[in-house]
């Protein structure tokens, strides 16, 4: 494995290290952001849908955009550069929040620059490597993404711990995003596809030009993620559960931690027994997960373990389920069709933490958590039996 990991391209390590430095910059706002609203500027679960489902889908627009102009020009770097630039400063700025509509916007541009960046680097990613490494370098890379989040939220904690206040905590995370802005100036462009981009790079909403199989995955991730919300709902409910609001990033620290210790093996693993086995058992986790959160009553020490298990589902899943996309796709057109992921991922977050606030304040978090797992149990049985080894 550690050969294997120093014969990537210096590419990926590159993206990797940023991937690091900016998730933990990200992640020493990100668990605490619940928190802040609730405490500080007295939003509920509601507020927290709407700002994270609309952030989500604007973002994703932004990943089918810039992922079909850099296919068409071949440049991904200012894509990358800006994406960093304008998510640092954003996110920093949610300190001088007074209302959570303020936190909105903030939020709004840090997704804007995760959609000027996300598609394009993907793609540099998947042309970086052969189709027998793509499990291997995007497993690595979500994995320094989650070291991150393991780095961020002990950070946070830390300051909390020196007697910082969180919007205090909310400014020290323009450190290491001014680090991520100055390294992005450093990646390279890898070598353009041989073949030549044209008619399929074209901006349209049928897919018509993608192959059926990619179509079919599209779908069956997006009834996935309909019930799969805003991980800021696991916070809130570890919080009705008795976690005291000091362990809460800590908690998050220890999910991050085992994602980023089990990302890169699993998605190499997915290199030789293939992705839908190892995405199948990913979101049977979840759904296991979802029906446990769905009933009240646990101790203290259960919440532990769940966030530990949604660790292994996030490892299971991330680096695989990016790695399908550049199977199934030309390598002409991969940034399109990371767009097209990012954005079925990210449209149906808004309906889906939308209907997940509604249900827990409506009826339960039974419902809400429940939904969440039926949607799991769905999309699985798609993936098993709806998704051919090859085209049709």
């Amino acid at each position: 494995m550690m050969a294997s990991l120093r014969g990537l391209p210096g590419t990926v390590w590159l993206l990797g290290v940023i991937s690091l430095l900016n998730d933990a910059a990200s992640e020493m706002v990100y668990p605490l952001l619940p928190l802040f609203l609730a405490t500080t500027l007295g939003a509920g679960p509601r507020v927290i849908g709407l700002i994270e489902g609309l952030a989500e889908a604007a973002s994703s627009l932004l990943k089918l955009v810039s992922g079909v102009i850099s296919d068409r020009t071949r440049r991904a770097k200012p894509f990358v550069v800006w994406g960093y630039g304008v998510a640092g400063v954003a996110r920093t700025l949610i300190a001088a929040a007074t209302g959570w509509w303020f936190v909105l916007v903030c939020r709004l541009a840090d997704r804007i620059g995760k959609g000027l960046r996300s598609s394009p680097r993907d793609a540099l990613l998947g042309r970086a490597v052969s189709p027998q490494e793509r499990g291997l370098a995007f497993g690595f890379h979500r994995a320094m993404d989650n070291a991150g989040a393991v780095l961020g939220p002990l950070a946070a904690a830390a300051l909390l711990a020196a007697g910082l206040e969180l919007r205090t905590v909310f400014w020290c995370a323009g450190v290491p995003a001014l680090m991520v802005l100055v390294l992005s100036f450093r990646v390279r462009e890898s070598a353009p596809p041989a073949a030549p981009v044209a008619p399929a790079t074209r901006f349209n909403w049928h897919l018509r030009e993608f192959p059926p199989r990619f179509r079919r995955y599209l779908l069956i991730l997006g009834l996935f993620m309909l019930g799969n919300s805003s991980n800021l709902f696991l916070i809130l409910r570890a919080r009705e559960f008795g976690v005291p609001q000091a362990q809460v990033p800590l908690m998050w620290s220890l999910m991050s931690l085992v994602a980023a210790l089990l990302l890169t093996p699993l998605s190499a693993l997915s290199d030789r027994v293939g992705r839908r086995r190892l995405i199948l058992s990913g979101w049977a986790i979840y759904a296991v997960l979802y029906l446990v959160l769905a009933r009240g009553g646990w101790p203290t020490w259960t919440v532990w373990g769940v966030f530990v298990a949604y660790g292994v589902f996030i490892a299971a899943t991330e680096g695989a389920e990016k790695a399908l996309v550049a199977d199934l796709v030309p390598p002409a057109q991969l940034g399109t069709a990371f767009g097209w992921y990012h954005l079925t991922l990210g449209v149906t977050l808004l309906p889906a933490s939308l209907l997940f606030g509604v249900f827990w304040e409506s009826v339960s978090p039974a419902l809400a958590f429940g939904f969440g797992a039926g949607c799991a149990v769905a999309a699985s049985l798609l993936l098993a039996f709806w998704l051919p080894d090859h085209d049709d």
